[in-house]
């Protein structure tokens, strides 16, 4: 009796301890797909939780995110951890097809098994939801998955992350989560013709394709996209929202909603050591400026006396944390304009997060202002106090007065 009773004693520790190691795995998969920002695509809106039902525009034609819940039929039931790591890492879905690269597999790629494996830990643990099949809409002949096997060769390059001894754990660690979850790269590169990434050099900033913003570059050396940008206004900017060189706008605030608040203190601060550690870049040459630009200026001035200057201050230093400084924010500065004139015509609000909750709400213009007065404020803005960015036409300012996109 005294041996059953032992027997039966380490039986329930037992089961105990593995009942509590998957609730640990499923809380860390919890915190690891809110790092991959996986509900941006595959939650739709009002839809339930990782359920799918979202379409992922491309310029080649919308692919719709899959259902991430373990129903058996239209989500993850069937798959195993295996299937799951292979999707994340390889680009391979569960029967073998070709996933496109919609999926950021090139980037996930980076992600570690025991990550892979605690997400879909978490994934497994979600209600069970039915949602439709919704077929992609891509144009031929990129709908043709056999196609998929080239472009990987190309542009594919296949491997977890590995650590850089040389480097600190925090280096490391942020260097795993903006090139793997983060996934930074996906929108903050160029683009080929084919749709892959430049990789060279790393996180030099695009144009996000079909949402039409300017993602900056993102190193903060001299003549980078955040120079002049401290560790301190990364973290302030990815956990609030904004910080003392501006507030995140356009796709990056869903981002920071969505993803990176949540994310803990140590993780902030170890992509922002990474950040820092970005080579410097060259100086960008830029594009000339149209022709009368010095009295598009002129006019704009007049304009910003009027409608701007009121909240973002005659100095353009902007007023405390209510009203971001357009003198060396990237988003005025941008080697396009497309970012500075989206935010004048469309106006918007910095994310909504736990330590901003109530963020002050910059008004659209669209209605006020001409397609000339835009250009002539936003060439303003980036030419004044210590800006030195090309201006903007009113030709510009037509192309993006009616662009969709968040």
């Amino acid at each position: 009796m005294k041996t059953s009773s032992l027997l039966f004693a380490c039986f329930v520790l037992l089961l105990s301890a593995t009942a509590a190691q998957a609730s640990a795995d499923v809380q860390r998969g919890q915190y690891l797909a809110m790092a991959g920002d996986c509900a941006a695509c595959h939650t739709s809106r009002h839809g339930q939780p990782f359920a799918g039902g979202s379409v992922v525009p491309t310029p080649f034609g919308a692919i719709p995110a899959p259902n991430l819940t373990p129903d058996r039929e239209t989500g993850l039931g069937d798959w195993s951890a295996d299937d799951f790591y292979r999707a994340m890492h390889s680009g391979v879905a569960h029967d073998g097809t070709s996933l496109y690269p919609a999926f950021p597999f090139t980037s996930y790629t980076k992600v570690t098994r025991a990550d892979t494996d605690a997400i879909f830990a978490y994934l497994r643990s979600l209600p069970a939801v039915r949602s439709a099949d919704t077929p992609n809409t891509l144009r031929w002949p990129y709908r043709m998955r056999s196609l998929m096997s080239a472009w990987r060769t190309l542009y594919f390059d296949e491997g977890e992350y590995a650590t850089d001894p040389k480097r600190s754990a925090a280096w490391n660690r942020g260097a795993y989560l903006v090139q793997g979850l983060g996934h930074c790269n996906e929108c903050h590169a160029r683009r080929n013709s084919f749709g892959a990434m430049v990789q060279e050099p790393f996180l030099a900033g695009g144009i996000v394709p079909v949402q039409n913003w300017y993602a900056p570059d993102l190193s903060m050396g001299p003549h980078g996209g955040l120079a002049g940008w401290t560790e301190a206004d990364v973290v302030a900017l990815l956990k609030t929202g904004r910080s003392a060189k501006g507030t995140a706008s356009g796709p990056m605030a869903d981002v920071v909603m969505r993803s990176t608040q949540h994310l803990s203190d140590d993780d902030l601060e170890a992509m922002a050591t990474y950040l820092k550690s970005l080579p410097d870049r060259e100086p960008q040459r830029q594009r000339e400026s149209a022709v009368g630009a010095r009295d598009l200026a002129l006019r704009g001035q007049k304009v910003y006396a009027q409608q701007c200057a009121e909240c973002h201050a005659d100095n353009g230093r902007g007023k405390g944390d209510a009203y971001p400084p357009l003198d060396g924010n990237v988003s005025v500065t941008d080697p396009t304009g497309i970012n500075a004139i989206r935010v004048v015509l469309s106006g918007g609000f910095a994310p909504v997060t736990k330590d901003n909750p109530r963020p002050y709400s910059m008004p659209p213009f669209t209605q006020k202002l001409t397609d000339d007065d835009v250009a002539a404020v936003v060439t303003y803005i980036r030419q004044a106090w210590s800006n030195k960015a090309a201006a903007v036409s009113p030709a510009d300012v037509r192309a993006y007065r009616s662009t969709p996109g968040g």
